[in-house]
């Protein structure tokens, strides 16, 4: 579709070169300035005009994209409209509320659309942080934190004027206010404001307009957050258009609400009584250009249904910053019209696991998160609490646990799991794993409804063997982890009197039948089997009634596995690899540190992105909390085939640990 630029400054460059990546063209530039005009028009093989009416007239483009200063925004876009066209306008909307209005029925009743910047929601780090939202981890939201230190526009704008008239609210508060609007919904009463007159006396250039605001917005669905917008504060400070919000069972924070870009740390989270944590992407994403708010304007328009809904939100947003001002002024507060807008819906959060009857005779693979997290106690020859470090996993956004009666730690993992601050239930896909000592119908079963006690769920997302072979019984393994090592390895690892594993009559097919039973009974949604070789899970597939959704190997580029990934993927069996970093002298291999230069990544990271990338998903098990932000992180990531067979490459068939 085509558009028209009117304002041809610094931000339509920015407009500009989005474009190649859109389905829009740019037909015609119009700026006041002949020479930026016929600058940027240049650049894109169209005319350039220095007078709107004429541009108007000239070309026949259905969309206009505002991008004059702050001041005339309002006169461009009512101009635009007039004539019938789809508008498209950068920040603010006007400068007073009844404009705003004005602007807002004038594009209902010429059903055309409205849109106006900034569309700051749909950037990967505020969809992130949404997700957070969308979770409940923090419980209801009561009280939040919002900045906006545009700082000092003197010394970073090659044109400051246009800001100095206007003041810090309508440049930028409008990115914090857009987001929490589009979280929370519209803002009910300004509480209270203040606003200062504070400039340095040695700059020529003033603020006409007071340079620091502060304001207590109280929103119609709850929150009270409080606003700074400074023109005084460096736009380098602590806090640049840093967001904090503080619920009943934990808090969010997001880095910058106008940012366009994203990073590991942007967003974190901290459930009440522990540090914040990273919550990473576990995709690969893109930052946002600034032409992807026309184009969806645009497709709402060929869809036959031109969209106002951020001419809405930025009529409110407009209306707020109004009342602020009003509020500073006279010392009381003030009510703030909606005008229409509501909060967006919050992004999903997680897959649901399917229910045992679609999983036993699926053929296309259980869904699972790229990464899970493994819980196992035993590290680097030792036995630790993992309490803290599977709480950090949950609060970084890791949603499958993999855990085991062996590890001991069940009731830690469903501590966690019930405790405020922990996310839903549906969302975090638990496969837990019955011991080799317990393979027997009566002992497996009492296993599987003791971790199920012990986790406080009704039933296991997968539970499977641990291994495939039975050893004989030597008691209970609950709570495992609370007996002395002496009793943990003794009932763990039983012994003949020869210092032989003793090991029990029952074969894999009986003990997969009485693995069957554990399902049949709804104690697990669906079955698994670890560290089985190709033969063993033959024997299962040709045998068992139930078959297994998941089968989770040790796997690593010294170990790939590649042709028992394989034979898995064929028939729809997501493969999990366990133990995928611990190889000794893994992560010194050259390789992974070029491979990791590439793309920003360690070694480590290297190795789990090269499991994702397969579509085999990776358990790390870490006690370091950057380390296990970091592989979650490198979920992000996806290898060239390349890339993959170099890893390929380091392959060991004399492996052992």
């Amino acid at each position: 579709m085509d558009c028209l630029f009117v304002g041809a400054g610094a931000i339509a460059d920015e407009y500009a070169a989005g474009l190649a990546s859109t389905s829009l063209s740019l037909a015609g530039v119009c700026d006041l300035d002949a020479e930026c005009a016929e600058g940027l028009a240049a650049e894109h093989d169209c005319p350039a005009f220095t007078d709107l009416e004429t541009a108007l007239a000239s070309v026949d483009a259905p969309v206009v994209v505002n991008l004059t200063t702050h001041a005339a925004h309002a006169e461009v876009t009512r101009t635009a409209l007039s004539a019938d066209r789809h508008v498209y306008s950068q920040k603010p909307l006007a400068l007073d509320a009844e404009t705003a209005g004005e602007l807002l029925e004038m594009a209902r009743e010429r059903d055309r659309a409205l849109g106006v910047a900034p569309e700051n929601p749909d950037a990967p780090s505020q969809r992130r942080a949404a997700r957070v939202l969308a979770s409940g981890r923090p419980g209801p939201v009561q009280l939040g934190y919002a900045h906006a230190h545009v700082g000092r526009v003197t010394d970073w704008h090659d044109r400051p004027d246009s800001f100095l008239s206007i003041g810090p609210l309508y440049d930028g508060g409008v990115y914090p206010l857009t987001l929490l609007v589009s979280w929370f919904g519209p803002v009910e009463t300004v509480r209270v404001a203040d606003a200062l007159d504070i400039w340095p006396e040695r700059e020529s250039k003033r603020p006409s307009t007071p340079s620091h605001i502060e304001a207590t917005l109280a929103f119609e669905s709850g929150p009270t957050v409080r606003l700074t917008a400074s023109f005084y504060a460096p736009h380098r400070s602590r806090e640049f258009y840093g967001l904090e919000v503080h619920g009943d069972d934990g808090s969010l924070y997001l880095e910058g609400t106008g940012a366009m870009e994203t990073a590991v740390d942007d967003v974190q989270f901290g459930r009440v009584g522990r540090e914040y944590t990273a919550v990473p992407l576990q995709s690969p994403t893109s930052s946002v250009e600034y032409a992807d708010a026309v184009e969806r304007l645009a497709d709402s328009v060929t869809a036959g249904t031109p969209s106002r809904e951020t001419g809405r939100r930025g009529a409110h947003v407009v209306a707020v910053c109004n009342a602020i001002e009003v509020a500073a002024a006279n010392g009381e507060p003030i009510d703030v019209p909606a005008y229409g807008t509501t909060a967006d819906p919050l992004p999903a959060t997680a897959v649901r696991p399917e229910t045992a009857d679609e999983r036993s005779t699926g053929s296309d693979g259980i869904r699972l998160p790229p990464v899970g997290f493994g819980c196992s106690r035993y590290r680097d020859g030792e036995y630790v609490d993992r309490r803290d470090s599977i709480a950090t996993a949950l609060d970084a956004g890791y949603r499958f646990l993999d855990s085991a009666e062996l590890y001991g730690n069940e009731h830690r993992i469903g501590e966690l799991l019930a405790a405020p601050g922990a996310p839903d239930r549906e969302a975090v896909f638990v496969l837990g794993k019955v011991w080799r000592t317990n393979h027997c119908r009566e002992h497996m079963i009492e296993a599987a409804e003791g971790s199920l006690a012990e986790l406080g769920l009704d039933a296991f997302d997968s539970y499977g063997l641990h291994w495939p072979d039975a050893w004989a019984h030597r008691g209970s393994l609950d709570r495992l982890a609370e007996l002395p090592v002496e009793k943990q390895e003794a009932r763990s690892f039983p012994e003949t009197d020869d210092g032989d594993i003793e090991t029990a009559d029952i074969s894999l097919e009986t003990a997969w039948e009485n693995l069957e039973a554990v399902y049949d009974q709804g104690l697990a949604r669906t079955l698994s089997v670890s560290n089985v070789t190709r033969s063993q899970l033959e024997t299962i597939l040709e045998t068992g009634r139930v078959r297994p959704e998941i089968v989770q190997i040790e796997r690593h580029p010294y170990q790939p596995q590649n042709e028992l990934v394989s034979f898995c993927q064929e028939r729809g069996i997501r493969v999990v690899a366990h133990s995928p970093l611990s190889a000794p002298g893994l992560l010194d291999e050259p390789i992974l540190a070029e491979i990791g230069e590439e793309h920003g990544l360690s070694p480590a990271e290297v190795v789990i992105a090269w499991n994702v990338s397969e579509t085999v998903v990776p358990i790390p098990s870490s006690t370091t909390p950057a380390h296990i932000v970091s592989n979650l992180a490198a979920a992000r990531k996806r290898l060239a085939p390349a890339e993959s067979e170099r890893i390929d490459a380091l392959r060991d068939p004399d492996f052992e640990r």
